[in-house]
């Protein structure tokens, strides 16, 4: 055997046997993720990537024993994956193809037909943010459309590059211009991102950064689902009671308050999105506590005397809890509707920002998945209502939503709790493309996120992962059938992933650029602390900082 032989093809690998390695390589270093031509008579190929190889060692008929009296020779045996077919105008479909059997050649394709698998995409809907991972000399763009226009999942254990990717996908679509035009300052692009660990701030130096002293989250705009998580405790005996009370003081504060048409004023309902008083709630919950009524022998307690104990002091510290003043203080009372979705899409007045980062780490665990929930919520409906108000019903400010950690706050199954962020976001993935609202979810931990929300994700940046129920989970849910392909998702390094999905060409192992300036992600220098000269802390700011 002197060249390259098919010796084997099958539905998901093709295998190569060879005696002389660099007779296929002509010199250049082949490698587990070097790009292969497997030809047919036709002259057209199959694009396959090398996975693995091994040696058999066969014996030599005694006439062809060589010089050296060796009896056995060195076969290698190549397992390729085939990514899809390249037909004689260079024109490639992911896919294998309908090749000739048995194939003619194989050959190790040289970077500039690797590159033109990649260049099929047209220039107007190029979006280039990595290099083959093997190849950094290959770009690897992906349908900018396709990318944005469908739901996206970031997943990679701690340390594996996340943080850095959604920056540099963020950095780049915010770097776009349309070549016609210089002159401005922002494009038209439009992200949120959910920060749980204040890591964004550093990556985006001129965004809208809203964290606990800044941002403005009206619990007058929580749905009764949202309001009942905030305030009542659904395991306690009286919890029934405690929604009724709820409900009708929202009810009647909601009407009190509404200043539009009196015919409006009836068709006012828990839900609706009109200012309530939580001070009228509380009133109310303190006159049913405490109730008489008129009995046949006088006054007597009502039904609800001294029942809504609980209820009332959980609404007093949810009212007095100086943590939640971007929710339940002043400034939430006072805000409009207009106001707070403008600091969330970028329409801030003389500060318009491209990119929103939302800093939910000094957010109270409790309020977390309430305050996702809502903030998701109003901008699905912004999303909504500006398409069925605008002329074509068209959408002019696609939003990109961003989900940090999202197992934090959309776990599968969990408790209660965690039900309006889960429902929020599970109807942007479900229904969000429709609207012009992309979901990005970012996870260390895909197994425990909502089925629902990642089967809805067409594209897919795998980084490396180490537990084996995570990685299993991502690959169930991969669209494409790759096979071994994704057994390098342990082993990958920090910045590599496997791209994967409705926007790319075809499946493949690359290396995301670095994002310039990076985001605060990372580690902790132990050992280059530990070894400084005692360090004095000035306990003062941040005992105020943490009363405050």
């Amino acid at each position: 055997m002197s060249s390259a032989e098919v010796v084997g093809v099958y539905p998901d690998r093709i295998k190569i046997a060879i005696n002389n390695i660099s007779d296929l390589s002509e010199g250049e270093p082949l490698k587990v993720g070097s790009y292969l031509r497997v030809f047919d008579s036709a002259d057209c190929s199959i694009i396959a990537i090398i996975e693995n190889f091994s040696i058999e060692v066969k014996p030599v008929p005694s006439s062809k024993v060589d010089s050296e009296g060796s009896s056995y020779q060195r076969v290698y045996i190549l397992e390729a994956l085939p990514l899809g077919f390249l037909d004689a105008d260079g024109n490639f479909e992911r896919g294998g193809g309908s090749i000739a059997i048995p194939p003619k050649s194989v050959a190790v394709a040289t970077r500039s037909e690797v590159q033109r698998v990649y260049d099929t995409i047209p220039d107007e809907q190029r979006f280039l943010f990595a290099h083959l991972a093997r190849e950094r000399h290959v770009d690897v763009p992906v349908d900018g459309d396709k990318f944005f226009n469908r739901h996206i999942a970031i997943v990679g254990s701690t340390g594996s590059g996340k943080s850095h990717a959604i920056a540099r996908i963020i950095q780049t679509a915010t770097g776009m211009r349309d070549p016609g035009r210089d002159d401005y300052h922002l494009n038209n692009t439009h992200v949120v991102i959910f920060d749980i660990h204040c890591e964004y701030q550093t990556a985006f130096p001129d965004a809208n950064f809203l964290d606990v002293g800044r941002l403005t989250l009206p619990y007058w705009m929580l749905s009764s689902e949202e309001l009942q998580d905030l305030l009542i405790e659904s395991r306690e005996e009286q919890s029934h009671n405690q929604v009724a009370v709820l409900k009708r003081a929202v009810t009647e504060s909601r009407r009190a308050h509404f200043e539009g048409d009196e015919g409006m004023r009836e068709r006012i309902h828990y839900d609706s999105p009109v200012f309530f008083d939580i001070e009228d709630v509380l009133a109310a919950a303190r006159d049913k506590n405490e109730e008489m009524v008129k009995g046949a022998r006088g006054e007597k307690q009502g039904s609800l005397h001294g029942k809504l104990d609980n209820f009332i002091t959980r609404l007093e510290n949810r009212c007095h809890d100086r943590r939640l003043d971007f929710l339940m203080g002043d400034r939430a009372k006072e805000t409009t509707l207009e106001e707070t979705l403008r600091q969330f899409i970028g329409y801030k007045s003389d500060a318009e920002s491209n990119v929103t980062v939302i800093d939910l780490s000094g957010v109270p665990f409790e309020v977390l998945s309430i305050t996702v929930s809502l903030i998701s919520r109003l901008l699905f409906d912004y999303a909504y209502y500006y398409k069925k108000t605008h002329s074509e019903m068209q959408t002019d400010t696609p939003l990109l939503v961003v989900y940090e950690e999202a197992h934090k706050y959309v776990p599968k199954g969990g408790s209660a709790k965690y039900n309006a962020a889960r429902s929020a976001i599970e109807r942007i993935a479900k229904e969000g493309r429709k609207y012009g609202i992309t979901a990005a979810i970012v996870s260390q931990r895909p197994s425990e996120i909502s089925e629902t929300i990642f089967s809805q994700c067409s594209n897919f940046l795998a980084m490396r992962l180490t537990n084996p129920e995570d990685q299993n989970y991502v690959k169930r849910l991969i669209p494409d059938s790759l096979g071994p392909l994704t057994e390098s998702l342990p082993m990958l390094s920090s910045g590599e992933a496997l791209l994967i999905g409705d926007a790319a060409v075809m499946p493949s192992l690359v290396r995301l650029e670095e994002a310039m300036p990076v985001p605060s992600s990372k580690d902790i220098r132990y050992l280059q602390e530990w070894v400084r000269p005692w360090y004095d802390v000035l306990f003062e700011p941040i005992i105020a900082d943490w009363e405050r």
